[in-house]
């Protein structure tokens, strides 16, 4: 028996699923209705409590990050899943890219894919943002303006982008992370 166990990590290995960059697999880091802020710690590969949010609000949706992607704040892309049911931390679920959400977060770019999961039979028609109520995009603007604002943090939403600008954000951060893993083999 071995010494030692070592545990699969979820954002490396964990494949994005045959379907990305449009539809890709999503580990959720973050259940719907939570105010418990969990993160990815990337060296154990477990989820982590980073703390609890400051403000009276929830999470509108499921949220968490795509396997094997990479952005420039050195972190696997964010994703906010809209489904009928909150899924449990450390879940992962099949996701459809139907939006980006640009957001800067203390003065850094933190983009938001916005994604229905491919699975949910009231959500998996939706191929663009354009089809979800605009109350609902109103929630998910507000959540994000003010979840940080006790904590006097500035974060900046702007307007939604369609469908294509997530897919093209995905692929990117594919890209980015295909050179992160290259490069480290190098070393």
């Amino acid at each position: 028996m071995a010494d030692r166990f070592v545990a699969a990590h979820p954002w490396h290995d964990l494949e994005i699923g045959s379907g990305a960059p449009s539809v890709f697999n999503c580990v959720v880091e973050i259940a719907k209705g939570s105010k418990v802020k969990y993160e990815l710690d990337k060296q154990s590969g477990l989820i982590k409590v980073d703390r609890v949010l400051y403000s009276s609000v929830v999470y509108p949706h499921n949220y968490g990050f795509v396997p094997r992607t990479l952005c420039e704040d050195n972190d696997p892309l964010d994703v906010l899943v809209i489904m009928q049911e909150p899924v449990l931390p450390g879940a992962f679920l099949r996701a459809k890219a139907i939006g980006l959400m640009p957001m800067i977060d203390q003065g850094e770019k933190d983009d938001k894919i916005i994604a229905v999961c491919a699975d949910d039979p009231e959500y998996k028609h939706c191929t663009d943002i354009k089809q979800l109520p605009p109350h609902r995009l109103a929630e998910i603007r507000r959540f994000f303006e003010d979840y940080k604002k006790n904590e006097n943090k500035q974060v900046e939403v702007e307007d939604f982008l369609p469908a294509e600008k997530a897919i093209e954000a995905v692929r990117n951060s594919m890209d980015l992370y295909a050179a992160y893993v290259v490069e480290t083999l190098r070393q």
